[in-house]
């Protein structure tokens, strides 16, 4: 299965938004999180987030059709954030994140620290992300009475 990531910028807002949104729908209803959803987020707040200088974002293609996004985060010390990476609902479970991870991990081979968050009830992602070897820190966030964002870390030897 042929998966490649392509440098997102401005022009690209648009298509990352729509797929976000598409992307996120199903979660967004389930849990009722209307204020920290990406599947509620604006366009405005994507455009905002491409003109980070360090944030990249990436669209993810399978067979070069658009799947889905992933956005990386620079933060200090070798530590780098993924939020959000998303998949399509046609397209999940075909291994198409698994793939990506690997791509990131060795696009930013200077990286000893990644970090991400995903949703508790959510075992499926949580399966994923410890399977990829991401570690839970403990810190939790209680969103509502559905819903607790759980956040991951995973430390990479030095290379």
């Amino acid at each position: 299965m042929e998966i490649t990531l392509f440098k997102s910028s401005l022009n690209e807002a648009e298509i990352i938004h729509e797929m976000q949104v598409k992307a996120f729908k199903t979660l967004l209803e389930k849990y009722q999180d209307y204020e920290t959803s990406p599947g509620n987020e604006s366009l405005e707040r994507i455009i905002e987030r491409l003109n980070q200088s360090f944030t990249d974002y990436y669209i993810i293609k399978r067979y070069s059709v658009p799947v889905g996004a992933i956005r990386i985060v620079k933060k200090a010390n070798s530590a780098y954030r993924v939020s959000p990476i998303f998949i399509l609902p046609d397209y999940q479970g075909m291994g198409i994140a698994q793939k990506v991870f690997s791509i990131i991990e060795d696009m930013y081979d200077n990286a000893q620290i990644w970090e991400l968050d995903t949703i508790l009830q959510e075992h499926g992602n949580c399966y994923l992300y410890e399977k990829l070897g991401y570690r839970k820190t403990g810190e939790m966030v209680q969103i509502n009475d559905k819903m607790t964002i759980v956040f991951y870390e995973k430390q990479l030897l030095k290379k």
